[in-house]
């Protein structure tokens, strides 16, 4: 399957969540795991169906590992963003991301309130919308359709999960609330970069489709501590961080690294990017 047909996969399932989200009964907490609502369990149902029949493995924030042994696994989040989603707030998607043996093949996140839609083909690229996502050609900051080209924290406009005990050194910065769309806004150059301030990091079906959307349009991406983003357990956690250039990941990578390791020892190899 190339592609363009697991894209065309994942726009039907993302069809299928986005149905189960608008059900007026599923905003209530199922009480079986804390956080979670009905429309979770409904979009992740929705979406599996339609994964399992065209032949790939899930890998689920909602219901776990099923069929590993194929030879694509969609590591899925279907609803990234539920307490924005459950109250009202317009900034919560739907995020895949099919893995082989070499790594990341293709990913969809798409934005259930606005449909905007970002897509990655390994080694063809992302597009926002169909409109191809690149750094600007003359190394200027910009906004929009691409990396912004800022190098600069000081300048910069950052999303973050969760606040960090002091100040970064960004010029801006916005807690979104769903780190898919986010690390999507530096790849399209809306933000200039995302930092992953929490105490736990995140899962990999947080941020795996992201992360190719961001490969793919040519955004710097590290690990707070080294890591790679891709863990051969995809049950590992990660702390991604991305900027829309080498020297602003550097920069940020720096300031993370100033809090939350638990042993300072494990940090990883400097301010080099991480690979997916």
């Amino acid at each position: 399957m190339d592609g363009d047909e697991i894209l065309a996969v994942f726009d039907r399932a993302a069809t299928g969540v986005a149905e189960a989200v608008a059900r007026k009964d599923g905003w209530k907490m199922t009480g079986d795991r804390e956080g979670q609502y009905r429309f979770d369990v409904a979009a992740d149902e929705a979406a599996r169906e339609v994964l399992a029949e065209a032949g790939f493995g899930v890998y689920s924030e909602e219901s776990g590992l099923h069929d590993a042994d194929r030879e694509l696994v969609v590591v899925l989040d279907p609803v990234d963003g539920s307490t924005n989603a459950a109250r009202g707030l317009p900034w919560y998607s739907t995020s895949f991301c099919a893995v082989d043996s070499e790594g990341l093949v293709a990913a969809l996140v798409l934005n259930l309130v606005s449909n905007k839609a970002y897509r990655a083909v390994r080694g063809r690229g992302a597009t926002v919308d169909g409109r191809p996502l690149a750094p600007p050609t003359e190394g200027e900051p910009r906004r929009g359709s691409g990396p912004s080209g800022q190098k600069s924290l000081g300048e910069a406009t950052v999303g973050l999960t969760y606040i960090p005990p002091r100040h970064l050194g960004w010029r801006q910065y916005r807690v979104l609330g769903s780190i898919a769309l986010d690390m999507c806004a530096v790849a399209e150059g809306v933000l200039d970069a995302y930092i992953d301030c929490t105490n736990e990091g995140h899962s990999t079906w947080d941020y795996l489709g992201a992360a190719l959307v961001c490969a793919e349009a040519g955004v710097a991406m590290g690990e707070a501590w080294g890591r790679e983003l891709l863990p051969d357990d995809l049950a590992e956690r990660r702390y991604p961080v991305v900027a829309a250039t080498p020297p602003l990941l550097a920069e940020v990578l720096a300031q993370r690294r100033t809090f939350g390791a638990d042993d300072p020892a494990a940090i990883g190899a400097g301010g080099s990017p991480s690979p997916v």
